[in-house]
């Protein structure tokens, strides 16, 4: 059998009875609604071909056995349901009945252009639609039925005028069973045929869009993965740039000032700067290396680096006061990490945007389970001192978020707290020190009052 069209391109019918090939692919689910299938042209020529080439070799090895011209018109209707098979299975099958039936009321004996409804059983259920399989089965048993009566009636009507071994009855019923069986064999079996080529077509187009399905979810893995990592470099690029030039900033400003009045401060300015901007492009480095896959040449901040940090921004101006409570050594790397990058933003933040000369409150406590730390400043009284963008108060969420954690900013009267509860061991697990590989967890874009300048 040539192979389906729902398994090949071809293009939708536009009229009944003509069709073209294209390169517009079919779809694969049955037709309904509809005669034909849509198939190529060069599939219905071949189906036209290979029936007309049947046909007349069925009339000419039956011509002298044909008992009434009417055989003729037998073979001629056999062989156009043979050709309509796979365009249009139930119309086949339809002219198929026509045919046969027309056979049995003209009183001829069954050719070998019978054998055609076995090719047209077979298309029923590969194709055709769920009316069509069931009217093709039904065909199967009542067709081998009606034959095999038919052919018993006329054994019966022989045998009443010879004499046989027992009664006509009897032998006629013998072979009335023996050819329901053989015709039953000749249609079911192709019907059982192609309903095995249905299913093995349905479990393959199941497989692809398997394939297909997994295909499309690992995209979407690697484009979340590639979000993901964006997310990270971005906010790890803020947390190091931004607190680096907040500094650098204010020590070359304050240099500025005292270069003339003390040169003695401002050679501490600038050694302040060298040293900032030192530490900022070693951070840097590791960054780059970490994606690099290296292993970073400056060591993780950790809690233990705080102090430093705070050293910085007091010799920037920022009064910051911290409170400390419980014991932070057992804490694993990401933990520390997180807890580090988040005072650093918020001191950051309360130096670019809270009110200059004003005390900024830390505190940090350290719980067995958990981690509590809150950074209070007051706003400036105009509100829009130092222009802000929002990522820093972003990029603190996520880092919460990550660990299992949860984080508030936003006023609070006149000031602005930011405040932040995590466990002391990450939802994540314990990861090595020396080498961070988070992973970016939901991000919340910043409310308007976030973005409001302090």
């Amino acid at each position: 059998m040539t192979r389906s069209s729902s398994d090949a391109s071809g293009s939708e019918l536009p009229a009944p009875g003509v069709i073209h090939a294209r390169d517009a692919p079919v779809t694969r689910a049955p037709y309904r609604g509809r005669v034909f299938r849509p198939m190529l042209r060069a599939q219905v020529i071949t189906d036209v071909v290979i029936a007309v080439v049947l046909g007349s070799l069925v009339l000419i090895t039956s011509a002298r056995g044909m008992d009434t011209p009417l055989a003729v018109v037998t073979v001629v209707g056999m062989t156009a349901a043979l050709a309509l098979r796979r365009l249009s299975p139930g119309l086949a099958l339809a002219v198929a009945w026509v045919f046969a039936v027309f056979e049995m009321l003209t009183g001829q004996m069954p050719d070998l252009s019978n054998v055609f409804i076995a090719a047209v059983l077979y298309t029923t259920s590969a194709y055709g639609s769920r009316r069509v399989r069931l009217a093709g089965l039904v065909s199967a048993i009542v067709g081998s039925v009606t034959a095999a009566l038919y052919i018993g009636v006329d054994d019966y009507r022989n045998r009443l005028t010879i004499e046989t071994a027992s009664t006509p009855f009897q032998e006629s019923l013998q072979v009335t069973v023996s050819y329901f069986a053989v015709v039953l064999l000749l249609l079911l079996l192709p019907w059982l045929a192609g309903l095995v080529l249905r299913t093995r077509r349905s479990a393959s187009m199941s497989r692809e869009a398997q394939l297909l399905a997994e295909r499309d979810a690992a995209r979407a893995d690697r484009a979340v993965a590639v979000e993901q990592e964006r997310v990270r470099i971005a906010r790890d690029m803020h947390d190091i740039v931004a607190h680096s030039l907040a500094v650098v900033i204010a020590q070359a400003d304050g240099a500025r000032y005292a270069l003339k009045a003390d040169p003695a401060v401002a050679d501490q300015a600038l050694g302040t700067i060298s040293t900032t901007a030192r530490r900022a492009l070693g951070d840097v480095r590791e960054l780059l290396g970490a994606l690099r896959h290296e292993q970073g040449t400056v060591p993780t901040p950790e809690i233990d680096d705080i102090d430093r940090l705070i050293g910085e921004m007091r010799q920037v101006g920022l009064d910051v006061r911290v409170e400390r409570e419980g014991d932070p050594a057992g804490l694993p790397t990401t933990t520390q990490l997180a807890v580090y990058r988040i005072v650093q933003e918020s001191l950051t933040n309360a130096y670019k945007h809270g009110e200059p000369g004003t005390p900024v409150h830390a505190s940090l406590t350290y719980r067995p389970d958990t981690v509590e730390i809150a950074v209070v400043n007051r706003r400036a009284d105009d509100g829009t001192r130092g222009p802000g963008t929002g990522h820093g108060l972003v990029g603190m969420r996520e880092r919460a978020t990550m660990t299992g954690g949860t984080m508030t900013a936003g006023v609070r009267g006149p000031d602005f707290e930011v405040s932040v509860r995590m466990p002391a061991v990450p939802a994540s697990g314990q990861m090595p020190r020396g080498r961070v590989t988070p992973t970016a967890g939901p991000t919340a874009s910043p409310t308007e009052q976030e973005r409001t300048a302090r």
